[in-house]
C-alpha cells in the first residue's frame, strides 16, 4: 500500500471517504502567508513558525468545508480579513516563540 493510499485510509468511515472534504480557507491562508510576511521585514519564519502562523490563522477564521464536488454557497471571506488573521497569527508567534531563538554559543 503506497504512503497516499495509507493517507487517504485515514479519513474513512467504514466504506465512506471523507479525504475529499476540506476547508476552503486552507488555501486562502497559503495563498495570503507572502503578501503578509512581506509586512514584518524584520521577522524570518522558519518551518515551525509558519506551521504555527497557518494553525492559528485557520483557528481564527470561520471554517468553510467543501467536498470535492459540492457546490459552494457561502460567500467566501473577504481577503484583508483572512490576511488580518495572519498578521494576528505571526504577531502572536513573534512574541511565543516555541523555541529558543538566540543562538547557542
Amino acid at each position: 500500500m503506497s504512503s497516499e493510499d495509507k493517507r487517504r485510509e485515514k479519513y474513512h468511515y467504514g466504506s465512506v471517504s471523507l479525504y475529499g472534504i476540506r476547508n476552503r480557507n486552507e488555501r486562502k491562508v497559503i495563498e495570503n502567508l507572502d503578501a503578509v510576511l512581506r509586512e514584518f521585514p524584520d521577522f524570518e519564519p522558519n518551518t515551525l513558525d509558519i506551521q504555527d502562523i497557518y494553525a492559528l490563522a485557520l483557528n481564527k477564521l470561520p471554517p468553510q468545508y467543501k467536498q470535492e464536488a459540492s457546490i459552494v454557497l457561502r460567500d467566501a471571506l473577504a481577503t484583508e480579513k483572512i490576511q488580518q488573521a495572519i498578521r494576528e497569527a505571526v504577531e502572536k508567534v513573534r512574541a511565543n516563540p516555541n523555541y529558543d531563538r538566540e543562538p547557542r554559543g
